[in-house]
């Protein structure tokens, strides 16, 4: 079972994205807060790190999740500020991002609810400076967070869900790339598509996007 919490009597963001690892697209990052009491989510049977999950069970989870949350955030990076400052300074971006439409939230729902904590998966995150609070939270990096903590499982699967669909969304401008499958990861067939199509404008330019970069 997931721990419901790193510490304890706090409003703490679990926050993660999905997409690091692809050619084209945005990362696209999400942030939970979820109730410190009766949280149905915390014995549900499937709620755990996304990518042990099927797609089916992903989308059953989707919708439950953004309706016990107490906040969500989903954020995105394009391709284009991806190659400008790099993935892993995309992906603390897009969590960023999340965060502070998750404080928004916080704030309509109860201007009481004030972000205390960040839990992050994976051991890399820029410090987030709150311009509600104009401070900055404190927060801990997890690896492996989102099969330990329920938050950050929560947002893994958010994040996950959003960007399939993203790229669900534009395999049908772009159908040859086989994005709907393969969600645009480096897979023989999407590298043989860029070999044969050339890259579109959501192709991260500074992936290498072939194994042999001189064929562009």
């Amino acid at each position: 079972m997931l721990l419901p919490y790193y510490l304890k009597n706090t409003i703490e963001a679990g926050t993660d994205e999905a997409g690091r690892g692809p050619l084209a697209g945005p990362v696209v990052a999400a942030a939970v807060v979820l109730p410190l009491e009766d949280n149905p989510l915390l014995t549900h049977p499937h709620l755990t790190d996304s990518k042990k999950l099927t797609e089916k069970q992903r989308e059953e989870l989707r919708p439950l999740i953004m309706e016990h949350a107490l906040a969500y955030g989903i954020a995105r990076v394009e391709a284009e500020e991806i190659d400008k400052i790099n993935i892993l300074n995309a992906s603390i971006l897009a969590m960023h991002k999340a965060i502070a439409e998750v404080e928004e939230k916080l704030k309509k729902l109860n201007k009481k609810f004030l972000l205390q904590h960040i839990i992050s998966d994976g051991n890399k995150f820029h410090p987030y400076t709150s311009k509600i609070q104009k401070k900055t939270i404190p927060h801990h990096t997890i690896v492996k967070g989102d099969a330990t903590y329920i938050s950050i499982a929560a947002a893994s699967i958010l994040a996950k869900t959003e960007r399939d669909h993203i790229m669900d969304s534009l395999s049908e401008i772009y159908p040859q790339y086989g994005w709907k499958k393969n969600k645009a990861y480096p897979t023989k067939d999407h590298r043989d598509a860029i070999a044969k199509y050339g890259p579109t404008p959501y192709h991260r330019m500074s992936f290498r996007l072939l194994p042999d970069p001189t064929l562009f």
